[in-house]
Formats: structure tokens, C-alpha cells, sequence
């Protein structure tokens, strides 16, 4: 018996200890088998018809002190970035209405820091609330957090923290150097303890191997609790940024680990995330038929272009797909 042939309740288990050889398995099936089981465990935990929408504004431009291989945003980097400081919470309100007006459920701030100061936290969480009262998710990607930082966000009402660990931990260091892969998991591990949704996924595409990329997906899918959002993202290359200039990744590669990050995270909301303004419409298509359920909306992703809002809705439109949130599960 095929995988695709496998009766729908055994492939749509909930597991915590897979292997290294079953997802390479996995990456390695055959295209429509592949497509089939997703979006099979897909169909038992979501309506297949319905999108979560998001909306990510950049809160604080640049000056990081990190080297990551892939970001703009890096001091280290000359990539023709403006810096900007950390936006009023007025501004921020004003974005966030706009987002919800388009309609985004979800409105993420991020923050170019290594790890912020007390006293940004207690800035970010003006906003988290002010969002809140909006009617809306909020979601923060700050950096590396203290406990007290961790604590005073959950105290706020923070509903999300995105911290992804990029890549996997072999392949790291040949991305980011100034912060350890360890360092990425304590923070995660602070912000699961405290209470607060974990946003955690990877970026594709730089250069890394098919077993770098399994690596990833079975860390994420072997946590004690999956992530509740996983974003997988296209590196989107950035003059003066290292990887400027890599090999781009093949569009059925990506396809394939949306598909494998559905199988293996089933109750999770596997966003496509950087990179859409370089797909094309069939190739989103295909993303969403693979278990794909959420998008970052809006012409900007913190500092790199996105699809316009008015040209999702139009794909939206022809695919047959709503905008939502609700789940099976």
C-alpha cells in the first residue's frame, strides 16, 4: 500500500517523534502522492477553502547588530536601508486599522533587534493592546527575549510570538554567526512557558541541502507542542546582503516543503510568508493545495516587497477561497 493509499485517519496522526529518513521519505515522494496526502490531513483539521490573513508591519527599521546572511536589516550590510527607530503607537493603531480593513485577522509587528530593552517592551505592548482592542490577533518578533520581557508581553495580551529558527542546526552558522541555534530554542522555549502561541518556520532557498531542509521540518514537528504558525518563506535576495546572487531554489522544491510541513504539523497554519512577490499565481495555487492556509498580507513584508493586497483578492477570487480563520480541529 502507497502512502497516498493509507487510510485518511493514520495519516492525519498527531506525532512527535518522527525520524530523519521518514520525512527525507516524505520530500522524496512522488509529486501527486505527495500533493494527495496533504492535502488529505489538510481537509481533517481545516476547511480547505479558507485562508488566514495576516498583516506584518516593520516597527523598528534596521541597525541590527546581527550578520544574518539573508537580512537588509543588518548594520554589517550595505543594502541602501534606511534605519528608522521604533514607530509611535499612534502609527502603529493606524496601520493596524488599515490591515483590518483589508482584511487581515492577524497584525504582526517586527522589530530589528538582537534582543529588545525593558523599555521597548513596554512600548511594544502599548501596541499589542491598543491592536487588541481593534478586534485583532496580535503577533511580535522582537529577538531574543528575557523571562521578565517574556512575561511582561504575555501580561499584555500578546497572542503570537514568530521567532524561526531559519534553517536547520547543522547549516546555521553558514547563515548567522552572532547568535547560536540554542539561543533560538531557549527563546522559544520562554515564550512556550509563559503561555503565549508559538510562530515558528524556516527560510528556503539559501543555498541549503534537501537534508537541511528535512532537518528543519523534524525539529519543528518534533517539539512537544507544534508550532501554532508555521511560516515558510523564499529567501528573497537582497542587494548587498551575502546571499544576493545564490542559486534561486526550484519552485516545486518549495511546493514540496509546504506540502511535508502540512503532513507533519496538521493543526498548524503553514503561512507562505517572504518571497510571494516572485511566485507566480499557479504556483500559490499549488502552495494552498498542499496544505498552505495562511498569508502575510500587504505590499510590504517588514523591508521587501509583497503582492499587492488588491491582486491576492483577485486570486482569491479565481481560486474559489475565502478569507478566514476558523478550524475542524
Amino acid at each position: 500500500m502507497s502512502a497516498s493509499q493509507k487510510p485518511l485517519e493514520s495519516v492525519a496522526t498527531i506525532r512527535h517523534d518522527w525520524q530523519l529518513h521518514e520525512v527525507e521519505a516524505l520530500l522524496a515522494m512522488p509529486f501527486n502522492d505527495l500533493i494527495f496526502q496533504a492535502q488529505s490531513v489538510h481537509r481533517v483539521y481545516f476547511d480547505p477553502n479558507e485562508i488566514q490573513v495576516s498583516s506584518l508591519l516593520s516597527i523598528k527599521t534596521g541597525s541590527c547588530s546581527e550578520d544574518c546572511g539573508y537580512c537588509p536589516q543588518s548594520a554589517r550590510y550595505d543594502s541602501d536601508l534606511t534605519p528608522e527607530a521604533l514607530m509611535p503607537v499612534d502609527a502603529v493603531l493606524k496601520a493596524a486599522q488599515q490591515a483590518k480593513e483589508q482584511g487581515a485577522s492577524r497584525f504582526c509587528m517586527g522589530a530589528a533587534w538582537r534582543s529588545p530593552k525593558d523599555r521597548d517592551i513596554e512600548r511594544v505592548v502599548e501596541m499589542v493592546q491598543g491592536v487588541k482592542a481593534l478586534g485583532m490577533e496580535t503577533c511580535v518578533t522582537l529577538g531574543m527575549l528575557s523571562d521578565k520581557q517574556t512575561q511582561a508581553l504575555k501580561d499584555g495580551g500578546l497572542d503570537y510570538y514568530n521567532h524561526n529558527l531559519d534553517t536547520s542546526e547543522d547549516y546555521y552558522s553558514e547563515i548567522i554567526t552572532t547568535r547560536t541555534y540554542q539561543d533560538r530554542l531557549d527563546t522559544l522555549d520562554r515564550v512556550r512557558e509563559a503561555g503565549i502561541n508559538v510562530c515558528c518556520g524556516g527560510i528556503v532557498g539559501m543555498g541549503e541541502s534537501e537534508t537541511d531542509r528535512a532537518k528543519l521540518l523534524l525539529q519543528l514537528s518534533n517539539m512537544p507542542k507544534h508550532p501554532e504558525s508555521v511560516p515558510i518563506n523564499m529567501l528573497v535576495q537582497v542587494e548587498g546582503t551575502p546571499l544576493h546572487g545564490i542559486e534561486a531554489l526550484d519552485p516545486i522544491v518549495f511546493v514540496r516543503t509546504i506540502a511535508v510541513a502540512r503532513i507533519l504539523m496538521p493543526q498548524a497554519r503553514v503561512r507562505l510568508s517572504a518571497g510571494r512577490k516572485a511566485m507566480s499565481d499557479e504556483m500559490q495555487a499549488l502552495c494552498f493545495l498542499a496544505g498552505a492556509n495562511s498569508i502575510f498580507y500587504g505590499d510590504k513584508l517588514l523591508t521587501t516587497d509583497n503582492p499587492m493586497t488588491n491582486h491576492d483578492q483577485q486570486l482569491f477570487e479565481r481560486l474559489g477561497v475565502r478569507m478566514g480563520g476558523s478550524s475542524y480541529a
